[in-house]
């Protein structure tokens, strides 16, 4: 499915790439969840791209909190510049290497209902119209939230289907 431009779509889009990745993790055996990727790639294993996705998911909520009082949310997180994203993510995978698989995939699966929840709260409007919120800039709450949920998801998915070969 392109991108997409309705409520529907991105719920139906998110929901889908969401569980599509989930299957595809919940049908790999114990060795291949916890068998490390190749070398080059930062996040390590299973474990780490869901801790990854469960680390955005709770910014793009802290976003979307700060953000809908009217202030300004640190993005992407406080201390950082979207030009430091590479950065970020190494203090986000360093933050989630104490935890075991299963943990964090309650997290991802409790931060993913938290962002549904956000979607399904505002009207087709509200999400697609461009400069509707200060805190978006020149682009729409579903960009955000595009880019948090089944654009994130469709990432996660190729990359652990291709470091599993």
């Amino acid at each position: 499915m392109p991108r997409p431009k309705t409520k529907e779509e991105l719920i139906t889009l998110s929901n889908d790439n969401y569980k599509k990745l989930l299957a595809y993790i919940r049908s790999m055996t114990p060795d291949e969840l916890h068998t490390e990727f190749p070398k080059g790639y930062l996040n390590r294993n299973v474990r780490d791209v869901l801790a990854h996705l469960h680390h955005w998911h709770l910014m793009m909520l802290e976003w979307y909190k700060v953000g809908m009082t009217g202030k300004k949310p640190d993005m992407p997180a406080k201390g950082y510049t979207w030009k430091m994203t590479p950065d970020l993510n190494r203090e986000i995978w360093k933050k989630y290497q104490n935890e075991d698989l299963e943990m964090v995939m309650t997290m991802f699966e409790k931060s993913f209902a938290a962002l549904q929840k956000v979607i399904h709260t505002h009207t087709e409007e509200e999400l697609f119209e461009k400069r509707k919120y200060k805190w978006t800039g020149t682009t729409s709450l579903a960009s955000y939230l595009i880019s948090a949920t089944s654009s994130h998801y469709d990432w996660a998915y190729k990359l652990i289907k291709k470091c599993k070969k």
